[in-house]
Parts: C-alpha cells; sequence; structure tokens
C-alpha cells in the first residue's frame, strides 16, 4: 500500500484583488490610531477595531515579543559614470566595507564599475561611490563602499520602502519602530510600526510584559516568489538572536500559563527557530 502523497501548495491559492486606493501612502499621524481586526479563535467571529484597542484585547501574564531591528538607511540611488540611473540595495554587510546587495538596473553593470552616490542632505557634499565586485542572478551581488559612505551612510541612503509604497517618506523615522535598536534590517518588522510609547505604558499598567529579540530583515522582503509551489521556492538566511532576558521571559510566561505572543512574522520566526 502506497504513502498517501501530501499534497502541495500552489502560490496561486494565494492570489486575491486588492484594489490599489486601499492601499494607504501616507502613515497616519497617530500610529495606534490604524485598524485592527481580531479572530477569535473559538468562534471564528471576526471584528474590526482599532490598534489603540489592543491592550484590552490582552491578559494579565501576557507577553508580546518584538524583533527591535532598526531598517538601514540602504537604499542608494546611484547613477553610472557613463550615465544611466542605478539603485543599489544594501542587504548584508560583509567585511572590509563589502556588502551583498540588489541592484537594479543590473544587466549592463561591469565588474570593477564605479557606481556615484551623491550626498541627499540637501548640502554641498562630496559624492561617494560603490563598486561592483560580483555580479550573480536577478541584481543579486556585492559592492564595495567608498570609505566616505562606508562611515557616512545616513547622509547617501534612504529607508527602502515596500513596493506597495509609491512615494518617500518624508520623514524616514515613520518607517522605524518607536523601539527600533539594532540597525541591521532592509525593511522595517512592520506588524511593530503601529505601537507607541504611550501603549507600552498601558499595557505595563495591564500586567502585560514585552521581550525584545532581533532578526535583520533581508532579500526575501524584495524577492519576486517566482515558484508555482510554496515548496519550490529558496529562502534565503536571515541574521537572528534571542537574547537572554529574552529567553528567560518567555520561559517564565510558558512555565505559568501565560501566552506569549509574537508580534509579527519576523518575532514569529525568530522563535520559531
Amino acid at each position: 500500500m502506497t504513502e498517501p502523497q501530501a499534497q502541495r501548495l500552489a502560490m496561486s491559492d494565494f492570489d486575491y484583488d486588492l484594489p490599489p486606493e486601499l492601499i494607504a501612502q501616507e502613515p497616519l499621524a497617530d500610529r495606534s490610531a490604524s485598524r485592527l481586526m481580531t479572530l477569535n479563535r473559538a468562534s471564528g467571529d471576526i471584528s474590526h477595531r482599532t490598534f489603540m484597542e489592543l491592550p484590552n484585547l490582552l491578559r494579565d501574564g501576557d507577553l508580546l515579543v518584538l524583533n527591535d531591528s532598526r531598517v538601514l538607511p540602504a537604499r542608494l540611488a546611484g547613477r553610472r559614470r557613463s550615465g544611466g540611473e542605478v539603485e543599489v540595495l544594501l542587504l548584508r554587510e560583509l567585511e572590509g566595507r563589502h556588502w551583498e546587495v540588489l541592484m537594479r538596473p543590473a544587466r549592463r553593470l561591469r565588474l570593477g564599475e564605479e557606481i556615484v552616490i551623491p550626498s541627499r542632505s540637501g548640502k554641498p557634499a562630496p559624492e561617494a561611490t560603490v563598486t561592483v565586485i560580483e555580479k550573480g542572478i536577478d541584481g543579486e551581488g556585492v559592492v564595495e563602499l567608498d570609505e566616505r559612505l562606508a562611515i557616512s551612510l545616513h547622509e547617501y541612503g534612504r529607508a527602502p520602502l515596500p513596493p506597495y509604497i509609491s512615494s518617500q517618506l518624508d520623514d524616514d523615522e515613520r518607517y522605524q519602530t518607536v523601539y527600533a535598536a539594532h540597525p541591521g534590517s532592509a525593511a522595517a518588522p512592520t506588524a511593530g510600526l503601529h505601537f507607541t510609547k504611550a501603549m507600552f505604558e498601558a499595557l505595563a499598567g495591564q500586567g502585560i510584559g514585552v521581550a525584545h529579540v532581533t532578526l535583520h530583515v533581508g532579500l526575501d522582503t524584495f524577492r519576486p516568489v517566482t515558484a508555482s509551489y510554496a515548496e519550490d521556492h529558496a529562502i534565503h538566511r536571515e541574521w537572528c538572536a534571542v537574547p537572554e532576558p529574552a529567553a528567560a521571559a518567555i520561559a517564565a510566561a510558558r512555565a505559568r500559563g501565560a501566552r506569549v505572543v509574537a508580534v509579527g512574522t519576523t518575532a514569529a520566526r525568530t522563535l520559531e527557530t
């Protein structure tokens, strides 16, 4: 008797219509005023609320786990010396000012070619350069930052926004969580963007704890899924860490029967790892 075959997960099963006009292009003035959909797992009931109601949906003793990675100013708008614009997205720092990157468009770039990066500070400033060291597939590669760029990245780079956001934010800090601490992500852990300092005070007042882990979001946030089935999609590596205080808080919450609530997929991936 043959074993039953596991059903493959078709990516087409995740297709749905999302009208572009329903995608917010600017953040709300009050982060916690965003909408929140809740699902009661026991009854199956769905309700629509605002995020500021979250403390009332949690229980005394619950523990929230947050990803405190900070988004790098990793989007560099450059140009070739022969003409033509090139965008360089820094993904992971290597040794000796070398970075893994995505370059768009990359087809005509040559090994050893310099890409000129102008300052975005609005003040007179020297141009910086990145040099193409390696080229891979789909725009992936390795570049070397010049010393000026490596030291003053914030003067040349912007926060990389998701592809469904059509214009750059006036203030890159709005694409950081209020608790972001460790630079390293190419994109924000967006589930945490709605928290405010006032909400953390409300959570603490209701006996709800907070623990911080770190996962630096990498290439897969920007890389389209081209495989027809989920099992065939290659996932890149991401760096993550669970500090000892966080591990202790999670163990204590589980020991007392409290709920451990991962805020977003990056925190969930870290805990599952």
